[in-house]
């Protein structure tokens, strides 16, 4: 097989350009909530519409990662990740300069495959392109891309905020023109070195184990990688329950129920991102450890008793403001970093960005269900904030039992045959953790039918 002489690009490099598909994500949601607004004031946007115009985002988001994942691992990181910023410029553009609810409707579409579809793809990417060493602090740097994303929204909401359909159209204008600009800076990363391998290894025959997974099917035959999915599905879904609800409703809690007014909570919202990028540059440090294990059960435990504060002690702006700083806190080790990393290493080249767009699919579809019945549940917040608390408790130790003692790294094994693979899984104890689990039936690492 020939080689190519062509330089591999740096890894920071590439994360820095392929991890903006996180800021995008994160400038799309927050400017979405601001800008219908905006619209509702100006061009008469209906509450109906601004419902349905959500609701599109997120479902629309959840459908991309479902199926930028797969087109991604069959056709190719640069491929998908190239098509997804076209997109997104687009869907920009459309709402932008649309005017109407329909041109809305199909920007926010869009906007939400491009941005959907980015995500496992372009962390995929960076995985590839990183090194033993670094992978999981290049994997965490994405979160602060994410804030990075909220940031700049923010900022540019504080001075579009008074400008009416105009400062609408700044905040959608932002998305548009970063697409373009990540769209020509990706031009210059080449294809994945690992996927371009994998694929030649597959079209040759070759026994190695990445040649031999090609589809969702492979995850669900083979407990090496089901144990892993079932428990980022149920971590990153049931975490996720209280991440949204405080980033959708808080503001509605802190105002209706607690008695903040809308600056002093917009206040408390602006000197936590910070701090929440202080705590994901402290996440990327410790990511490549041997004690993220230890971190996590720590931010989980937080994450859990975050919620319970208000629950237990009522809704005032003392418990918003404990509660905000131990979900920062705690999140930053036992939420969407963590997951991303475990993500990475959990799955093979030619399944890594399938799996991990079904993961963001599932909670992303389950955020959006419960965002539906979220306003009635309100009316016992009490009862609801004590609830999302035992949910995400319960989701830590999914994470904890799928992810705890040996752990099968793919990058360590995927490239060997299926044999010395095996060998290698059973000698570490591996394999013999999974067969105790007794997640599913038939030889693991086997090949397919």
């Amino acid at each position: 097989m020939a080689t190519s002489t062509r330089r591999a690009p740096r890894p920071w490099h590439v994360a820095i350009i392929a991890g903006m598909a996180s800021y995008i994500d994160a400038a799309a949601i927050v400017s979405s909530g601001t800008a219908f607004v905006l619209f509702q004031q100006s061009i008469g946007l209906q509450p109906d519409q601004i419902g349905v115009l959500s609701a599109a985002l997120t479902f629309s988001i959840a459908i991309g990662a479902l199926v930028g994942g797969r087109l991604g691992d069959r056709f190719g990181r640069r491929s998908v990740f190239l098509v997804t910023m076209v997109m997104i410029a687009a869907g920009g553009t459309a709402l932008t300069f649309g005017g109407a609810f329909l041109p809305l409707l199909l920007g926010t579409v869009l906007v939400g495959l491009g941005a959907g579809a980015d995500l496992p793809v372009s962390l995929a990417t960076v995985s590839e392109a990183a090194e033993d060493h670094n992978r999981g602090k290049l994997v965490g740097f994405t979160q602060v891309m994410w804030y990075a994303g909220i940031i700049a929204t923010t900022a540019i909401s504080v001075g579009a905020g008074s400008l009416g359909y105009l400062g609408g159209q700044i905040l959608f204008a932002h998305i548009g023109v970063a697409a373009i600009v990540v769209l020509l800076l990706r031009l210059m990363i080449p294809e994945s070195a690992s996927w371009r391998s994998a694929q030649a290894e597959r079209r040759s025959g070759a026994d190695t184990v990445r040649a031999q997974r090609a589809g969702l099917r492979d995850i669900f035959s083979q407990r090496i990688y089901l144990v892993p999915f079932l428990a980022l599905v149920g971590f990153y879904s049931l975490t996720n329950l209280g991440a949204n609800t405080g980033g959708q409703f808080g503001a509605y809690v802190a105002v209706n129920l607690a008695g903040v007014d809308v600056p002093t909570f917009s206040i408390i919202g602006l000197i936590s991102l910070p701090v929440a990028v202080v705590f994901a540059v402290w996440f990327m440090r410790i990511s490549d450890g041997r004690f993220r294990m230890a971190y996590f059960v720590a931010g989980g435990i937080l994450m859990s008793i975050a919620y319970l504060i208000p629950a237990v002690f009522g809704f005032s702006l003392i418990t918003i403001l404990v509660q905000t700083t131990l979900t920062i806190i705690g999140a930053a080790f036992a939420f969407e970093g963590i997951m991303k990393v475990w993500a990475q290493e959990a799955f093979p080249t030619l399944l890594r960005a399938s799996a991990q767009g079904a993961i963001i699919a599932v909670a992303r579809v389950a955020a959006a269900i419960l965002a539906l019945f979220t306003p009635a549940l309100l009316t016992t917040p009490h009862l609801l904030y004590g609830l999302i608390g035992a949910v995400v408790a319960v989701g830590c130790f999914i994470g904890w039992l799928g992810f705890r003692g040996k752990q099968a790294n793919t990058f360590e094994f995927e490239t060997k045959d299926i044999a010395s693979a095996r060998r290698e899984l059973h000698e570490a104890g591996v394999l013999r953790d999974a067969r105790r689990s007794g997640a599913t039936r038939g030889a693991p690492l086997g090949k397919r039918p």
